[in-house]
């Protein structure tokens, strides 16, 4: 698919595209409803909602260490909002600003979290249509969810700047500049899991274990992939990289992926999946960075906002 983004020569740099949308532009302000849903092993996950009593939901799902709060969600849902969609903004668990209660926490590949999102939506209100919109981890998610299930009840969905290949793409961070990417991510993940090694006492992992972890890989191969019940980083990676998936998504499905992201290594760009499935379509910008996509600093709209829009408005 060829794509239209076309940036000025500063958002040709992909760590200025990168940093600058997610954490220089302005800050969108909105008022959200909050809604808790239960989850079967006594957890929970927050919802952040915004009704207006439009006939579509999207439901949007955060990257790595996001929520409901990031930038590029609330940016996106503002867009869509001014457009005649109701937004649902999940917290993935742990990620709401309140603590989980279970020793585990969210994952690239805990679609039974999503599961229980689609039918609240489908048990407690009467849309005429429910589309996705994930990013990064929560892309990742999404896909896998899709390719799961099949025969879903999702109308369209988006995903955007997606590690389809999370073991790749992990060891993608430890090089070079993605370093200081890799060392953000490790520090936010270690200060919410080192509390419950207090929460729980028979946790299982001490605070010098936890706080020995340098990277990404490292804290995947200690906790994610244990705590999940994978055997390590690599039986949880192998079996959660959503690329493995496409082939079985039933969902009109959009994936971008920027040429020039940071975080995805070549085996993050499915092209065989996508001339196999006439489902899943895939836009591989030449630039964009990760979660990018700002075309000048005058943008109000980016253009994955625009894409997005214009892939849900499709008929």
């Amino acid at each position: 698919m060829t794509s239209t983004y076309k940036p000025n020569w500063l958002f040709k740099n992909p760590h200025v595209n990168t940093i600058w949308s997610n954490k220089l532009r302005k800050v969108v302000l909105l008022e959200y409803q909050r809604k808790r849903l239960t989850t079967p092993d006594g957890d929970f996950i927050d919802i952040d909602t915004i009704l207006q009593e439009n006939s579509t939901a999207v439901i949007l799902i955060h990257g790595l260490e996001g929520n409901s709060d990031s930038n590029y969600i609330k940016r996106l849902a503002s867009t869509l909002l001014q457009n005649g969609f109701d937004i649902f903004s999940v917290n993935l668990r742990g990620c709401s600003g309140e603590p989980n209660l279970v020793r585990g926490y969210y994952n690239s590949g805990r679609t039974e979290d999503l599961l229980l999102v689609i039918q609240h939506l489908e048990n407690q209100y009467n849309y005429n249509a429910i589309n996705i919109a994930g990013f990064s981890l929560g892309g990742n998610l999404t896909l896998k969810y899709l390719g799961e299930t099949g025969n879903t009840s999702i109308n369209r969905a988006v995903a955007i700047s997606v590690p389809c290949d999370l073991k790749s793409s992990s060891l993608q961070l430890e090089k070079g500049f993605n370093k200081i990417y890799n060392y953000r991510f490790v520090r936010s993940l270690q200060e919410k899991i080192l509390p419950k090694v207090e929460q729980f006492p028979d946790f299982g992992l001490t605070h010098q274990q936890l706080k020995s972890v340098k990277t990404l890989y490292e804290f995947d191969d200690l906790y994610t992939g244990p705590y999940h019940n994978y055997k390590n980083a690599d039986d949880y990676y192998q079996k959660c990289s959503s690329k493995q998936f496409i082939q079985d998504i039933q969902t009109p499905t959009l994936l971008i992926n920027a040429l020039d992201d940071p975080f995805l290594p070549p085996q993050c760009y499915p092209f065989d999946e996508a001339k196999q499935n006439p489902n899943f379509y895939l836009e591989v910008p030449k630039y964009g960075g990760h979660v990018g996509f700002m075309t000048s600093f005058n943008d109000t709209v980016l253009w994955h906002e625009q894409r997005i829009l214009d892939f849900f408005e499709t008929n």
